[in-house]
């Protein structure tokens, strides 16, 4: 409760002296004002636009996160345990990797148009690429004396999967996750941004475009507000899958 009152205390003096700042030195056209982003939210609540435009970016984004993380896993796993193929493959991953994804935007106009399909094709390549080298460096890091240990008790392919593998490398894999939710937000407001006329990275773009800064802010803060949604949905997961993780927490707060 300390901590929560600690952070809505930092929130509230960063947007007053945000607010103070723009109206002392005229600043609305560069940085706006907390006051008149919240109008916009408020308007655009009311009329039903934020509702409509969020929810597409939200499917997009949700959508190509979870194809994203599943495949992501999944390649993890398989080449994780083929350490020959992982060798054969590893330029190509990386090359890939290195990629600007943005880059690879009107690529993908190309090739799957301008409708939804293309948004979350984009997000769950962004994403996969994410979740696979997390989960891919989390199977590697299993300690392979436990590996070797089980074999010698006659453990498995699915065994060592099931009790060592999964185990050891689900902190990776929720790590990647986490640091994908962001950039599943991304992608589909890039995608939007690039080709559409809907969901929050229209309205960025759109608002960019006739210089109306209170407007791209709102549609930014729309999407900040989404990804602490998304990223919360991801730590519950978390946590109802390694409940040991908050008792841990909770000691390290205690020391």
């Amino acid at each position: 409760m300390k901590l929560l009152f600690q952070r809505l205390l930092v929130a509230v003096g960063l947007l007053v002296v945000w607010e103070t700042s723009s109206l002392i030195f005229s600043l609305d056209f560069y940085v706006s004002r907390p006051s008149a982003i919240f109008s916009r939210l408020v308007q655009w609540t009311l009329d039903g636009s934020l509702a409509w435009h969020a929810s597409i970016t939200l499917v997009e984004a949700i959508v190509g996160f979870v194809a994203g993380s599943v495949m992501g896993v999944a390649a993890g796993l398989l080449l994780g345990r083929a350490e020959r193929l992982a060798v054969i493959l590893d330029p190509f991953i990386m090359a890939f990797y290195s990629l600007p994804k943005i880059a690879l935007a009107p690529l993908f106009i190309l090739w799957f148009g301008i409708d939804i399909a293309m948004k979350i094709v984009f997000v769950a390549v962004i994403v996969f690429l994410l979740v696979f080298l997390n989960t891919y460096t989390g199977v590697r890091n299993v300690s392979r004396e436990q590996i070797s240990i089980l074999r010698l008790m006659g453990a498995n392919e699915q065994h060592l999967m099931s009790k060592v593998i999964l185990p050891s490398a689900i902190v990776w894999v929720f790590a990647g996750l986490r640091l994908s939710v962001p950039y599943a937000l991304v992608g589909a407001v890039i995608g939007e941004m690039v080709a559409t006329n809907r969901g929050l990275g229209y309205l960025v773009s759109y608002h960019s475009g006739v210089f109306d800064t209170a407007g791209v802010l709102a549609a930014l803060t729309a999407v900040m507000i989404i990804a602490m949604l998304l990223n919360g949905a991801v730590r519950f997961s978390e946590r109802k899958l390694m409940p040991w993780r908050k008792i841990h927490e909770m000691q390290e707060v205690v020391l």
